[in-house]
């Protein structure tokens, strides 16, 4: 199995408090249908995260495939999965860009992306067929009832082998609540590399996580993860667990590929994921006005 280049990259909101002339660079970088979809978040949380993730996408594939930042455009397949949507530009005729994949997921404070794409020489279909997944969990429960109610809920969500590591004998309840994220955080990123979500028999994705170390922030990622389903390994699948501070355990997931190195994810500012345009000062004054409404969005926890 071939190697891959993987890029993982993440963002902290609690070190970004948005200006106006910032949201509205950000707005302005993303395609009219998008902020559609943002404007129907309730919170002004959500409503950054997702600007985020979609910032992070244009950025991957501006830098991957050398095509200009404002020109990058992306669609949505039906189940609702992004994809950058090729140019037919003539520097594209002449020297295709290589096939990629990412992914992007956000909860809590942390939005991340994960790609992965070929160097520019590889070429065929079947070196193409390739994709990654990601996901990130806050390791916390808040549902009010005893974590061990909880677990009952979700019985039917693991394997027997899986719920057998989640309560060893040596595990703390924040340490079974651990694992249990790290498990989860595994279906996920498996799942939405699918495309399928989470509407999959979840108990017949059957994990074996990495134990050679505790997933600690020092050591990671974990790369010792396997996968069976219905019982079956799956040996074209291949899995990073990563720890990014104590309270965020995130996955990835890659199909088909393996990534060069395993590295840990890079941490980006806000000016890093925002290309100025030659046009930023001939902003749509409707563009202004969109984001003064989203500033007006109350925090989750003004709840």
């Amino acid at each position: 199995m071939s190697r891959h280049v993987c890029t993982r990259w993440a963002f902290d909101l609690g070190t970004w408090t948005p200006t106006l002339p910032q949201l509205t660079q950000a707005v302005a970088a993303i395609q009219p249908e998008e902020r559609t979809r943002l404007m129907k978040f309730h919170f002004i949380d959500d409503f950054l995260s997702s600007l985020i993730g979609r910032l992070l996408m244009r950025k991957y594939v501006s830098v991957c495939t050398a095509t200009a930042y404002h020109q990058v455009q992306f669609a949505r397949d039906v189940r609702g999965k992004p994809y950058w949507v090729r140019g037919q530009s003539e520097a594209a005729e002449k020297q295709p860009p290589p096939p990629l994949s990412f992914n992007v997921s956000h909860q809590g404070r942390l939005v991340l992306l994960a790609g992965i794409t070929t160097d520019t020489d590889t070429t065929g279909s079947e070196a193409a067929d390739f994709g990654i997944g990601t996901d990130v969990m806050k390791i916390e429960y808040g549902g009010g009832k005893p974590i061990s109610d909880f677990f009952r809920l979700m019985k039917g969500k693991f394997s027997a082998q899986e719920w057998s590591y989640i309560g060893r004998p040596q595990h703390n309840e924040p340490a079974q609540l651990k694992a249990f994220m790290r498990h989860w955080c595994l279906k996920e990123a498996y799942v939405k590399e699918l495309g399928v979500g989470i509407t999959v028999d979840l108990e017949k994705i059957s994990f074996s996580v990495d134990t050679t170390h505790s997933l600690v922030e020092a050591v990671s990622p974990l790369i010792g993860t396997t996968l069976r389903c219905n019982d079956k390994p799956m040996d074209n699948w291949h899995f990073e667990e990563h720890l990014l501070e104590e309270k965020y355990c995130a996955a990835i997931a890659f199909r088909n590929c393996l990534p060069q190195d395993h590295a840990r994810f890079e941490m980006l500012r806000f000016d890093e994921l925002i290309v100025k345009s030659a046009d930023a000062a001939k902003l749509d004054s409707s563009v202004v006005d969109y984001c003064k409404e989203a500033l007006l969005k109350p925090h989750k926890s003004d709840r």
